[in-house]
């Protein structure tokens, strides 16, 4: 057995958790939407890089924009292959299984207040045309992240429920559910 593996071949310093009855079709609205918001970061991030005299704009809104482009991204490459499949077959929900080491939880909370911050910057739509994530998607967002936040702290998985649009709560809030 190697130094550092389970028997399981599980690495023993990764948690896993896991996302129940994620909702296929909102992931790809979600998916969708991000990658307009990032479309448009990239092309405000070359315009300052290669201006001469660079666009006004908020410095936060620059340090969000490099954060979100190079620090964070949203699956392994095995839970976005299977999201695609997903997609791709029409399948409704599914259930989606990481394990990941247990600073994770800090990234997901930095990672859902940055976007919380992104969105405020769509809608005051000054800076950025990309309109801001609809709620259902906040709250799909929300849950998605938060469940990494609960279950790195040691609580079960919750599974999505279309009843999160109406109890949304911001990231971070409460802490895990033990």
């Amino acid at each position: 057995m190697t130094e550092g593996v389970g028997q399981d071949g599980a690495d023993p310093g990764l948690i896993t958790v896991q996302l129940l009855d994620l909702p296929v079709a909102l992931h790809a609205r979600a998916t969708e939407h991000g990658e307009e918001l990032q479309r448009e970061f990239v092309l405000i991030a070359e315009q300052v890089r290669h201006a001469e005299d660079p666009p006004s704009l908020p410095r936060r809104l620059l340090d969000l924009i490099a954060a979100l482009q190079h620090r964070y991204s949203a699956f392994t490459v095995e839970q976005e292959d299977v999201l695609d499949r997903a997609v791709a077959e029409g399948q409704r929900s599914l259930d989606l299984t990481f394990r990941v080491p247990a600073d994770v939880a800090d990234a997901a909370v930095a990672l859902g207040g940055m976007l919380d911050e992104a969105d405020e910057y769509c809608r005051e739509g000054q800076h950025l045309l990309t309109l801001a994530t609809p709620p259902d998607l906040v709250a799909y967002r929300r849950w998605y992240l938060q469940e990494f936040v609960d279950q790195i702290a040691g609580s079960p998985p919750t599974p999505w429920s279309p009843g999160w649009p109406a109890n949304v709560e911001p990231l971070g809030s409460r802490e895990g559910r033990v």
